[in-house]
C-alpha cells in the first residue's frame, strides 16, 4: 500500500528524520509511535505532501506519490481547528466538497455519519456551541466522509472520554473491515494493542523497530509465565532453583496465581514436571511484555533490543 524509502528531513541544523524506511500493508491499522519530538508529525506531513523530504521517496500502490494522490487520503491532524462562527452542517459540507463530493452526496453521507455519532441535532448550530468532544467528532467525520483508501489519524483520542474513545475505536476497526488502510499516531499504548496490526517506532529521528505487533511482543519475551495453582492457601509454593517468583496473587480461598521468570533455556514442560507432583496446575500461560513496556525499554535505551 504505502512504501516509505530512506526519508531524510532537516529544519536548519536539526535532523527531524534520518533514513526512515518501512512499509504500511494494505487493509491494516498501522501504529506510528514515538515520544514527543521524535519526527512522527514531520513524517505525516511528508506523506500528505505538506512538506517535502531532502532525500527518499514514497510509493503508493507501487507508484511514486503525487499531488493527485492526496485526494485519496483522509488526514485528521493533531492540531484541531474548525471555523467557529460557521454552522456545523454548512462547514462539514464545505470540507466534504473540497474532497470532491457533490453537495447532494456530501449532505447525504454527512447526515448518516452525524446520526451514527448522535450529533444530528447540532447540524444547524454554530461550531462554537459544540463541546471539544463534539467538535472532534465532526472533524473525524469530515476526514472519512469521502471514503479515502488511506486514513491518517494523529492523536485521535486526545480529549475524548472513555465512551467516545470506544466509539471512535470501533469506527476505526469498521473502516479497516471495509478495506481502508489506517495510520494511527498515538501515545496511548493500550489503543495500539487493541487496534494495531503493525507498528513503526521512531525515536530521535530514527526508526527503532517496525513489524507486526504480535511478532514484536514475542521478540521481547522475557520467559515469564503466569501459573494458576489450586489447593495452595498460605504456604509459599516451592519452585525449582531456575525459577524466580516475581509476584503471587490470591484469587480465592483455594486458588493462587504465580508469576515466575524462568532461566534461559528452560521450558514450560520442565516447569510443569516440577510442579505437578506437588500442586494442581489449573493453567499456565506466557506473559508477554506490553507495548507500553517495549516503548519505554526502546526509548529509554535509545535503541531496540
Amino acid at each position: 500500500m504505502l512504501e516509505i524509502e530512506h526519508i531524510d528531513k532537516s529544519f536548519g541544523n536539526y535532523k527531524a528524520l534520518d533514513d526512515i524506511s518501512f512499509m504500511v500493508s494494505r487493509g491494516t491499522v498501522f501504529g506510528l509511535l514515538g515520544p514527543n519530538g521524535a519526527g512522527k508529525t514531520t513524517l505525516i506531513r511528508i506523506i500528505n505532501r505538506i512538506i517535502v523530504p531532502e532525500r527518499g521517496r514514497l510509493l503508493l500502490d507501487g507508484h511514486p506519490m503525487s499531488d493527485d494522490d492526496v485526494r485519496h487520503i483522509g488526514y485528521l491532524p493533531e492540531e484541531r481547528g474548525l471555523y467557529k462562527k460557521m454552522r456545523v452542517g454548512e462547514q462539514a459540507i464545505y470540507l466534504a466538497r473540497l474532497k470532491g463530493l457533490s453537495r447532494h452526496e456530501a449532505e447525504r453521507r454527512l447526515k448518516q455519519w452525524f446520526d451514527k455519532f448522535d450529533i444530528g441535532s447540532w447540524w444547524t448550530k454554530p461550531v462554537e456551541q459544540l463541546s471539544k468532544g463534539m467538535q472532534q467528532k465532526v472533524q473525524f467525520i469530515v476526514t472519512v466522509v469521502h471514503e479515502p483508501q488511506l486514513l491518517i489519524f494523529d492523536e485521535p483520542f486526545s480529549g475524548f472520554d472513555p465512551l467516545n474513545a470506544s466509539l471512535l475505536k470501533e469506527e476505526i476497526l469498521n473502516l479497516r473491515r471495509r478495506g481502508a488502510t489506517v495510520i494511527l499516531s498515538t501515545h496511548n499504548m493500550s489503543s495500539v494493542e487493541e487496534l494495531c496490526d503493525e507498528i513503526a517506532l521512531i525515536d530521535r529521528s530514527r526508526l527503532m523497530l517496525s513489524g507486526k505487533v504480535g511478532e514484536i511482543r514475542n521478540s521481547f519475551s522475557t520467559n515469564s509465565y503466569a501459573v494458576e495453582l489450586a489447593g495452595v492457601v498460605d504456604a509459599v509454593p516451592s519452585l525449582p532453583e531456575w525459577c524466580k517468583l516475581s509476584l503471587q496473587e490470591t484469587i480465592d480461598a483455594d486458588r493462587r496465581m504465580l508469576y515466575v521468570d524462568m532461566a534461559e533455556g528452560r521450558s514450560t514442560n520442565e516447569l510443569l514436571q516440577a510442579l505437578l507432583p506437588h500442586y494442581q496446575v489449573l493453567s499456565l500461560c506466557e506473559v508477554l511484555p506490553s507495548m507500553n513496556d517495549i516503548f519505554i525499554k526502546v526509548v529509554s535505551k535509545g535503541g531496540a533490543k
